[in-house]
């Protein structure tokens, strides 16, 4: 039965049956993966009693990958099959996180098993990132990619929705390693969709610049300010105040004292308004621009503010749905632009570098919010991450509110000089 979508409505990426078949199965592996986010934050706690270091050190170690092989994930994007890159970044993903769930389960599990699979999977998640984000516009096409955008965040959310609850309520009653093994199964699911789509209904744009380089890709970026002022922007709000799950599990665990099914339920709250965020930008594409990014990216950063006082648990979780929207809302228009306005011949790296600059900052975030958390304590730590981020969107602002009004469709060879051309 062929589904009905409205041709200009939220929901038409789905008039694409290949996006038919990948949505569902990247909502399961969206579950899976914040189910996981929740356990190993967990289990970082329940082996170092309470250490807030040791939980931003494993964040820090499976986040560094992204400094190491994001912009090789972006050249790969560029040059190979990306639904076959795909399988096999998703097939180590889930060995990663199979391998946790049974040192779990065998009640074999130490300190350093956590990091070594962090390291992997943060090894997979830095190739995969550029190269399923630059696969998108292959699935719809580019007149429908703002909305396939808006619509992954929203599914990405949906899961950040139900998969912390789940994974809350199974430590609560059978410990951190079932939430693992379901993460391992939920890769199977995008593979299988991955393999059934149909190569002949991509949307493949032939382009004479076959190979290039990351330097290419560097250069690009340099010379469009619309894409590098978005860029500098999401760094702050990345590194300093998208550290929701850190700032979770401290909170409800140290400050509250609460348990894991309480821990839990703070993620679903920040996913209720990360969801609505993305649901509502699929409504508003014709309003995403470089200096939205920014006053979005302010909002977000007061919002780290306020949260930081809450002085109950109940009102620290009704608040985290507006840090959730601003955030998303922010995320969701960065995103559109760098993949609408950039070149598809350099898509691929352009999502890269936009990737390395989006996580490449959360290992030293996470180092230094663990140190904070321990020499001042977690309020004041949360408190000098809003304010920091905040400080930097101002001065993005002051000083590049008149350097943004780069045309969109601009191509690589109308912004980069000869030396760059393919040498063939």
């Amino acid at each position: 039965m062929r589904m009905r979508v409205d041709e200009n409505g939220s929901w038409r990426s789905f008039r694409h049956r290949n996006y038919r078949i990948l949505f569902p199965a990247n909502a399961v592996s969206n579950i899976g993966s914040w189910a996981q986010r929740i356990a190993q934050d967990w289990l970082v706690l329940e082996l170092t009693n309470n250490n807030g270091y040791y939980l931003g050190l494993v964040t820090a170690i499976q986040f560094a990958p992204f400094l190491l092989f994001t912009l090789h994930g972006g050249l790969l994007a560029d040059r190979v099959n990306k639904r076959l890159a795909l399988v096999v970044t998703n097939t180590f993903g889930g060995l990663s996180a199979l391998v946790l769930g049974i040192l779990v389960l065998s009640g074999d599990i130490q300190l350093w098993h956590v990091f070594a699979c962090a390291a992997v999977l943060g090894i997979s998640g830095a190739i995969d990132a550029p190269i399923r984000q630059s696969f998108t516009s292959e699935i719809v096409g580019q007149a429908d990619l703002a909305n396939a955008v808006s619509l992954n965040s929203a599914n990405f959310n949906a899961g950040r929705l139900v998969g912390p609850a789940i994974s809350g309520f199974l430590i609560a009653h059978y410990g951190t390693g079932p939430s693992f093994i379901i993460n391992a199964c939920s890769y199977v699911s995008v593979n299988i969709a991955l393999l059934s789509m149909r190569e002949s209904e991509f949307f493949i744009r032939e382009s004479k610049k076959t190979l290039g380089t990351i330097r290419e890709g560097l250069a690009y970026v340099k010379a469009r300010p619309d894409l590098y002022v978005v860029m500098i922007a999401v760094f702050f709000a990345a590194t300093f105040g998208l550290n929701f799950q850190i700032f979770n599990a401290l909170m409800a665990r140290g400050e509250f004292n609460k348990g894991a099914a309480s821990f839990g339920l703070l993620g679903t709250f920040t996913a209720v308004g990360s969801l609505s965020g993305a649901l509502i930008s699929a409504r508003f594409e014709k309003q995403r621009n470089t200096m939205f990014v920014i006053k979005t990216g302010t909002l977000f950063s007061l919002s780290i503010l306020i949260l930081s006082v809450m002085p109950t648990f109940e009102l620290y979780a009704v608040w985290l749905p507006f840090c959730g929207f601003f955030a998303l809302t922010m995320l969701i228009t960065a995103n559109s632009l760098m993949q609408m306005h950039s070149d598809p011949a350099i898509r691929g790296r352009i999502t890269g570098i936009y990737l390395l600059i989006f996580m490449g900052g959360t290992p030293f975030g996470s180092i230094a919010i663990g140190y904070l958390v321990e020499a001042i304590g977690v309020r004041e730590s949360v408190a000098i991450c809003g304010g920091i981020s905040l400080i930097g969107m101002v001065a993005i602002w002051v000083y590049y509110k008149d350097k943004v009004g780069v045309p969109s469709d601009i191509t690589v060879e109308g912004v980069l000089p000869a030396q760059y051309d393919d040498p063939r």
